[in-house]
């Protein structure tokens, strides 16, 4: 198998289930890691943001990611600190940061360390190491920055295309619990057609 690295777009930082995990009175166990100084993972926390859509990128990339040695399979986009391991801790602060950031091809706090990390990302894999995009390519916000970096060796999901987030989710996992990996494509070879249905919007 060829190597692999997925990126995945990230969970929406400012919305319902963002101001209820942010509550000072929440008091399930992601809500208190999350106030603690060590913060929770990045991963376990846009799990719960976005639900069943994070979720199923999260698992499917875990399970279907062929990394070069010593190079992480799974990263994730966040609004204003690049790309990041799945692992990595996130704090109440952090958290909070990233709602004032707005995801957008024009905004230089989230575009420029998104490319930094891409341009390294790219400089350190394998030239034959191909870049899946588990994100939505109807808008230019993950296209257009990634795009340029990656080029061709960047790909999509063509089962993507036509679906919305609740479906991709459950077709992740779907594909997670049979073991069964599904077909890429070049990002650029499916714009034009994704764009022309209901876009997902992650």
């Amino acid at each position: 198998m060829s190597a692999r690295v997925f990126l995945l777009s990230p969970a929406t930082c400012g919305g319902e289930r963002a101001q209820l995990v942010l509550s000072p009175r929440a008091s399930f166990p992601l809500a208190r890691q999350l106030r603690t100084a060590d913060g929770a993972p990045l991963g376990e926390v846009f799990s719960f943001l976005s639900g069943l859509y994070f979720r199923g990128k999260l698992a499917y990339a875990r399970a279907f990611a062929a990394p070069p040695p010593a190079l992480p399979g799974v990263l994730v986009i966040t609004p204003a600190e690049g790309l990041r391991p799945p692992e990595v801790p996130l704090t109440l602060a952090g958290l909070r940061a990233a709602a004032r950031v707005d995801i957008h091809v024009d905004n230089r706090r989230y575009r420029r360390p998104l490319e930094r990390d891409a341009r390294a990302l790219a400089a350190a894999l394998p030239p034959e190491t191909e870049i899946v995009l588990l994100g939505s390519i109807a808008t230019d916000k993950y296209l257009a920055p990634l795009g340029e970096v990656f080029g061709e060796r960047l790909a999509y999901p063509l089962d993507f295309a036509g679906r919305g987030d609740m479906s991709r989710g459950a077709l992740l996992l779907r594909c997670v619990a049979a073991r069964s990996e599904l077909a890429y494509a070049p990002a650029s070879s499916v714009t034009r057609r994704a764009r022309t249905v209901v876009p997902g919007r992650g």
